[in-house]
């Protein structure tokens, strides 16, 4: 019977069935067969607002953590219009050469110029001129352009 439930509101979201993969998935459906009587499901308040920002705080707990490794692992930056340590919005930015220099010398500053041995980027057009720019800069660092980032993901 939970299993229809689920279904159905995986169905009447519009949620990804490999959602149900999810690592959290299991613990999520474990705590629901706990549940006493009558517990009442988060208000959709509670979860955009108290609930995300106690999974903010975990998640920038973590990377606080793993910054702590950079001094023994150093990192390697991988550019493919995402970033994770911060959100922009730059989607009215023009996105040319100066663009990306200061994006990328603004993400090379964030995780600090001494972990940084790597930084992947995109082969397009615009990237190759801030590629340079940045290089002749910070001289200690490893370039490497790739026709779609995301293929060296799979």
């Amino acid at each position: 019977m939970l299993g229809r439930y689920i279904g159905k509101w995986f169905y009447d979201k519009g949620i990804p069935f490999d959602a149900a993969n999810s690592q959290y998935f299991p613990p999520m459906v474990n705590a629901i067969q706990r549940a006493e009587p009558g517990v009442k499901p988060p208000t959709a308040y509670e979860l955009s607002g108290p609930i995300l920002d106690e999974e903010v705080e975990e998640v920038r707990k973590w990377i606080e953590e793993y910054k702590q490794s950079w001094p023994r692992t150093s990192i390697t930056l991988l550019s493919d219009g995402t970033s994770f340590l911060s959100s922009k919005d730059v989607s009215r930015t023009k996105k040319d050469a100066n663009f990306y220099v200061r994006l990328y010398d603004q993400i090379v500053e964030e995780v600090g110029d001494k972990h940084v041995v790597q930084f992947i980027t995109d082969n397009a057009r615009a990237c190759v001129p801030a590629d340079s720019k940045l290089m002749d800069k910070r001289k200690h660092l490893v370039w490497t352009r790739v026709l779609h980032t995301a293929s060296i993901l799979c």
